[in-house]
C-alpha cells in the first residue's frame, strides 16, 4: 500500500489505497492505533486524494491526537486479566504465571510470555463457555481457533468453526461470555436476523452491557503490545 506524509505539525502518515467498491474518496483513522488511510476508488486521481487530505489536514490530525497511545508490556506494567487489573512482575521459571494477585513472568521475554498465558486461559474460558452455549443450543461447535483481528472479536464460518480473539481475556468475563454465545447462537441463526438476536438473548439474556463495553472500551485491548514489533 502506497504511503505519503502530510506535511505540517505534527506530519502525518497516510497510507493510500484503491478500491473497486469504493464510490467516494474517503479518510479513516483506526482507533486502534491511530493508522490513517485514504481510499480511492478506481479511476479517481491520486491528486484528487491528496488534495483531499490536506483539505481534512486539521481533522485528521485532532482525530489521530486522540488515539491512546500504545503500551508495551514489561515488567511494572498493568493490564487486566478477565477484567482485574493485574501487575507484571518477576518471577522464575520460563512461563508466566499469576500468583498472589500479579503476573509472575521471566525477566527479559515478559511480553512474549505474558502473551502466552493469555491464550492459554482465552482457550479455556472459551472453549468452556462455546460447549455450554451449545449444549444449551443442542449444536455441536467444529474446530475453535484463536486469533488477533482488529475488526471482530469473533466469527463463525458455514462449518461451524468458531474464531475468536484472545485478547476478550482481558475484557470482564460477561463480555467474553456475551461474544461466545453470540457466535455459538450463528451455528442456529447464520444472519444477524431477529431470530438471531433472540437466539443469543436466551442463551445469554440481555446483552446491552455487554455490547456497549465493547463498543466503548473494546479499541483499548488493542493497545496492548506483547512484542517489539507490534
Amino acid at each position: 500500500m502506497q504511503e505519503f506524509r502530510l506535511k505540517g505539525a505534527p506530519e502525518v502518515s497516510v497510507a493510500l489505497r484503491r478500491s473497486a467498491r469504493a464510490r467516494r474518496v474517503s479518510l479513516r483513522v483506526s482507533s486502534l492505533d491511530g493508522k490513517v488511510t485514504l481510499t480511492l476508488p478506481q479511476g479517481t486521481p491520486e491528486r484528487v486524494g491528496l488534495a483531499f487530505a490536506e483539505e481534512k489536514a486539521r481533522w485528521l490530525r485532532d482525530a489521530v491526537g486522540k488515539v491512546s497511545a500504545p503500551i508495551p508490556v514489561v515488567l511494572g506494567t498493568t493490564l487486566p486479566v478477565e477484567g482485574v487489573q493485574r501487575v507484571a512482575v518477576q518471577g522464575g521459571g520460563r512461563s508466566a504465571r499469576i500468583s498472589d494477585g500479579v503476573i509472575k513472568a521471566p525477566p527479559g521475554r515478559e511480553g512474549p510470555a505474558i502473551e502466552a498465558l493469555l491464550k492459554r486461559l482465552a482457550r479455556d474460558r472459551l472453549a468452556s463457555a462455546v460447549d455450554r452455549f451449545a449444549g444449551s443450543l443442542g449444536r455441536t461447535p467444529g474446530r475453535l481457533t484463536l486469533r488477533d483481528p482488529r475488526s471482530r472479536w469473533g466469527s463463525c464460518s458455514y462449518e461451524g468453526n468458531l474464531m475468536f480473539s484472545w485478547r476478550l481475556i482481558l475484557a470482564p468475563p460477561d463480555v467474553l461470555d456475551y461474544v461466545a454465545a453470540h457466535e455459538v447462537a450463528h451455528l442456529k441463526e447464520m444472519n444477524h436476523s431477529s431470530a438471531f438476536w433472540s437466539t443469543v438473548e436466551a442463551l445469554f439474556g440481555d446483552h446491552k452491557l455487554q455490547r456497549k463495553w465493547l463498543k466503548e472500551e473494546g479499541a483499548s485491548l488493542h493497545r496492548y503490545r506483547f512484542r517489539a514489533a507490534d
